[in-house]
């Protein structure tokens, strides 16, 4: 039987990591013969540095982390008997936001932003793995929120984009336009990067920027 540290293993090899994984019920919509879902997202440090030194991130075409995650999980998937899922490639799309939310290991956030235990509120993924095999799964930690006192995420927002009702997605994109925006743009979703979790984990802002200026359009 395969075990989970043999499947972070594998995840790790190719800049990935286990960000969650849960077994799943009948309302779940998973994969017919789906055991276990695991979510995967970057490993860091070290994921930024691969995926700019791949073929998709210097080939002239759109979407380049999408392609790259396509080919390199869909790799995973065979060398570890795994169906690869994506979060991207609809309508229609997966439920990976339930998904993360059943792992245990991501919360919703005082300003409803996901956030995750190691990645705080820079959590992300790259796809998922369904198995068919059972795979016992380490327990998962409380959410850090409960044990942030000063909450710093709910007032960082420049144009108060984010005020725990909702995203106000018009106002943060306009203010990304705007000299103002610029230390956003640069360097990240301020709100995300006052997170105490997101400050531990070491993301590159060049990374940062990139899914801003996605972001932006």
């Amino acid at each position: 039987m395969t075990s989970y540290a043999t499947l972070e293993a594998e995840a790790q090899a190719r800049h990935l990591t286990i960000a969650g994984g849960f077994h799943p019920k009948e309302d779940d919509k998973v994969p017919a013969g789906c055991r276990t879902l695991l979510l995967l997202g970057p490993h860091e440090p070290g994921f930024w540095q691969a995926f700019t030194a791949s073929p998709e991130r210097h080939a002239d075409q759109p979407d380049p982390m999408d392609r790259w995650s396509r080919r390199v999980i869909t790799e995973l998937g065979h060398a570890v008997n795994a169906t690869a899922l994506f979060p991207f490639g609809g309508p229609p799309y997966l439920p990976f936001f339930s998904w993360a939310t059943r792992t245990g290991r991501v919360h919703a956030s005082p300003i409803m932003l996901l956030v995750h235990d190691t990645a705080g509120l820079f959590v992300s993924f790259r796809g998922a793995l369904a198995l068919s095999e059972h795979i016992a799964l380490p327990d998962a930690p409380p959410s850090p929120c409960l044990t942030c006192a000063d909450q710093p995420c709910r007032s960082a927002c420049p144009v108060g984009a984010l005020d725990g009702n909702g995203y106000d997605v018009p106002a943060c994109k306009s203010f990304l336009g705007t000299d103002a925006g610029q230390d956003c743009m640069g360097n990240g979703c301020r709100a995300r990067r006052v997170c105490p979790v997101s400050r531990a984990y070491p993301r590159l802002a060049e990374q940062s920027a990139f899914h801003m200026s996605a972001f932006k359009g």
